[in-house]
């Protein structure tokens, strides 16, 4: 990434870390975030649910959580074809 973007590895860091800390603020407070070109970041609420132990066999319960995906754009999705 450092070498195509013409930057220091430490201005690459920066770089990258900015980045993160954008999608992560935008997750927490809007819940979405779109990069043309690259695609959509989401935030997706997952229901409290029964699970089963795997050793034992008993019923217990998962808790209610929030988890991040991702859908790709289209320029992404005919750049991997």
């Amino acid at each position: 990434m450092a070498s195509r973007a013409n930057l220091t590895k430490a201005e690459t860091e920066k770089a990258l870390g900015a980045l993160v800390q954008t999608i992560t603020g935008a997750l927490q407070a809007g819940g979405r975030l779109a990069l043309p070109g690259l695609g959509i970041f989401s935030v997706s609420e997952r229901p409290e649910r029964t699970g089963r132990n795997p050793q034992t066999g008993e019923p217990l319960k998962i808790a209610a959580s929030k988890a991040v995906k991702f859908k790709p754009g289209k320029a992404m999705k005919e750049a991997v074809r």
